[in-house]
């Protein structure tokens, strides 16, 4: 059952301003509610393992925690209905709320995440960046939540300029915020690390990450597990974490100010190892 009592809300955790304030990138924890999600489809659907899961990445470090309850794998992925999505959520959601670490809700829908905010999330992630569906900006703004705007595609095209992409997305997707009345100091920008990108197209978003910096927002990357790695050293999902925390350290160096990972122990330890040894230059 969804907890009702204890509940910390969005006023507890100014989230942008807390976390991005720090010398080490804010870690978001993966909690998929899903069983078909590239790398843990299955392990967490059921709500005792998924509570479990969240618990365990607070103690490792996590600075949120990211639940999604619909694949957005971008191959093989089955859509679902928003109220599959919500009875997926509901049994977990608002008891991960309950342990007092931000929760973001990575979904698609405007229903399922203007249910989600009012039941206690603080952010709201939508891998289409406000751009898929159009009641999405105005539930964000209604809500006056931080969101984080994805860039996406729904094919890869191995002839772009890849951050011309991007900069072209992002500009229409903060027209949108404007004109729905989010506030920019509400706003996160993800460039989308293996969707709707070859593996060289993902590279390239990374090796030139500090170009999007123009706009002045902060920079989220999640290149955990993804496949762009298995293309530069043949693996398996699970068998990634070290190329996703070569991403990531990367990532921090050239100005991202959040991580979001499945490994969050490991992903912990190299950020701020990496930011100690940076510090006595």
């Amino acid at each position: 059952m969804i907890a009702t009592t204890s509940r910390p809300t969005r006023a507890d955790h100014p989230v942008l301003p807390a976390l991005l304030s720090r010398p080490v990138p804010a870690v978001m924890g993966i909690l998929n509610v899903t069983p078909d999600s590239f790398s843990d489809g299955g392990q967490f659907i059921a709500p005792e393992n998924a509570l479990a899961q969240a618990r365990r990445m607070i103690t490792e470090g996590a600075d949120i925690i990211d639940i999604g309850a619909e694949s957005t794998r971008p191959y093989g992925a089955q859509p679902i209905s928003a109220e599959e999505e919500l009875q997926r959520l509901r049994p977990v959601l608002g008891e991960v709320v309950a342990l007092g670490t931000p929760v973001s809700i990575d979904s698609m829908k405007s229903a399922v995440v203007a249910w989600a905010l009012s039941a206690g999330a603080a952010i709201a992630n939508d891998v289409w960046g406000l751009q898929r569906d159009p009641s999405m900006a105005a539930v964000i703004a209604e809500h006056k939540v931080t969101v984080i705007v994805m860039h996406n595609r729904d094919r890869a095209d191995p002839a772009i300029d890849i951050i011309r992409d991007i900069e072209a997305f992002f500009a229409r997707s903060l027209d949108i915020a404007a004109r729905a009345g989010i506030s920019g100091s509400h706003i996160v920008l993800d460039p989308g690390v293996g969707f709707g990108k070859t593996p060289e197209q993902s590279m390239t978003v990374l090796a030139r990450l500090d170009e999007l910096r123009e706009f002045g927002l902060p920079l989220l990357i999640g290149a955990s597990r993804k496949r762009f790695i298995s293309a530069i050293t043949p693996s398996e999902p699970h068998q990634r974490l070290g190329g996703s925390i070569a991403a990531h350290v990367l990532a921090a160096r050239k100005g991202a100010r959040i991580i979001r990972t499945h490994d969050v122990a490991e992903t912990v330890q190299a950020l701020r190892v990496a930011a100690a040894i940076g510090d006595r230059r």
